[in-house]
């Protein structure tokens, strides 16, 4: 009696895509037949060693016009399996329709909802002026830097002809939908300090360890004074301030030797709204002011920042928040706290929206017992019907 849809959702979340070694051939076969019974047009890209980016095509009657991007990512991250209720990677159901699987949240649930929303519109006989393209990326969970990164430069991509593109967002546990339409800048920093070796015996002067000591105080007093910012303000989400976390150390060779070098690595996601120049000044500043031989280098520095509009007389977002309005969904524009791919497709000057429907649902994306209910993931093909009814029919835009 179970929904054929939901069939298909556990039959996908029982693929082992988990890195260090995601089976990205089995992710790629299951969707090919999938698109293959729905009769898309199959294309595989293999954008490095491993590394495909499977895209599907639902043709418009106008190909000329620019098309929507369905984006999600076939990879999913570790799991601890002595934590979950039940295996992980068997998708198990229990009585309340709750399913639980690695990927339930993050994303296999909206590369499901894509396609079975494309079935039912097919099946009515639908058909848009618009070209709607699916693409299902690897490496999303390592940085995008094997898959999205990458594909974005490749002339198959500039082929799709993007005009708008949809992409993951998050749970919400109210009855709001979390709509983003931005991306904070996840920078990574590593700061090294050189000084003053010796014995461990001794107050040695100008120590590696007294520096760093330093730049980790400056480090974590603008992490609390941020802190302090979102919790006194209400009208504040995360993805408005800046988050900073210390994630690394590293130094020392011996317990009764005073190291010549010690290093810290930071974890800082900037929202658009910060002045990325002053922000690094402010990280000169304060290594500069924890003495000399202190250096910083980044491992990751994303300097984009662009937003996807969300006036109504944007008309790519008149279609999606008109949808909304006519299926009464409560949405929250939010500024996404983490990282998707859709940092790559607004780069590359496409608007994206970040946007997972999945509301009275707790987050637990890259958490334990991760699940999503039927219901709710049920629900969800029926917003993305609608939504890509209302996408693909968007007018001739002046450009086009």
């Amino acid at each position: 009696s179970e929904d054929p849809s939901v069939t298909l959702f556990r039959e996908y979340l029982k693929i082992d895509t988990v890195h260090p070694k995601p089976d990205y051939d089995a992710a790629v076969r299951f969707l090919e037949r999938v698109g293959t019974d729905l009769g898309l047009a199959s294309q595989k890209v293999e954008v490095c060693q491993g590394c495909v980016v499977l895209v599907l095509t639902w043709q418009g009657t106008n190909p000329r016009l620019r098309s929507i991007l369905l984006n999600s990512h076939t990879d999913v991250v570790p799991v601890f399996e002595e934590h979950w209720t039940y295996p992980p990677f068997e998708a198990v159901k229990d009585s309340q329709g709750n399913i639980y699987a690695r990927g339930a949240q993050d994303m296999k649930c909206v590369s499901i909802q894509y396609l079975e929303a494309i079935r039912r519109l097919k099946a009515e006989g639908k058909s848009f002026p618009r070209t709607i393209h699916l693409t299902f990326v690897p490496d999303e969970e390592m940085g995008g830097h094997k898959g999205m990164e990458m594909f974005v430069q490749r002339p198959e991509f500039r082929a799709l002809n993007v005009g708008f593109a949809l992409d993951e967002g998050l749970a919400s546990p109210s009855d709001t939908f979390s709509v983003f339409y931005g991306e904070k800048s996840p920078w990574w920093v590593k700061v090294k300090c050189v000084g003053s070796p010796g014995h461990g015996s001794r107050f040695i002067s100008n120590t590696a360890a007294e520096k760093l000591h330093k730049v980790i105080n400056s480090f974590l007093t603008f992490r609390e004074s941020e802190k302090q910012r979102l919790k006194s303000d209400s009208s504040l989400t995360l993805g408005d301030v800046t988050s900073l976390n210390l994630t690394m150390l590293e130094g020392g060779v011996s317990f009764n030797v005073v190291p010549s070098e010690m290093a810290a690595g930071f974890d800082i996601r900037i929202p658009p709204t910060m002045d990325l120049k002053a922000f690094e000044e402010q990280v000169v500043a304060w290594c500069r002011g924890a003495g000399d031989g202190v250096t910083y280098e980044f491992i990751q520095k994303c300097m984009d920042q662009h937003v996807t509009s969300t006036e109504e007389s944007d008309p790519w977002w008149k279609a999606f928040s008109g949808v909304c309005r006519d299926m009464k969904l409560q949405i929250k524009l939010e500024i996404f706290p983490a990282a998707t791919d859709s940092r790559y497709i607004r780069a590359v000057r496409h608007p994206a929206i970040g946007f997972s429907p999945m509301n009275r649902t707790p987050v637990l994306l890259h958490d334990h017992n991760e699940f999503l209910n039927e219901q709710v993931f049920l629900r969800g093909i029926d917003i993305y019907a609608r939504l890509l009814s209302a996408l693909a029919s968007v007018p001739p835009l002046p450009a086009e």
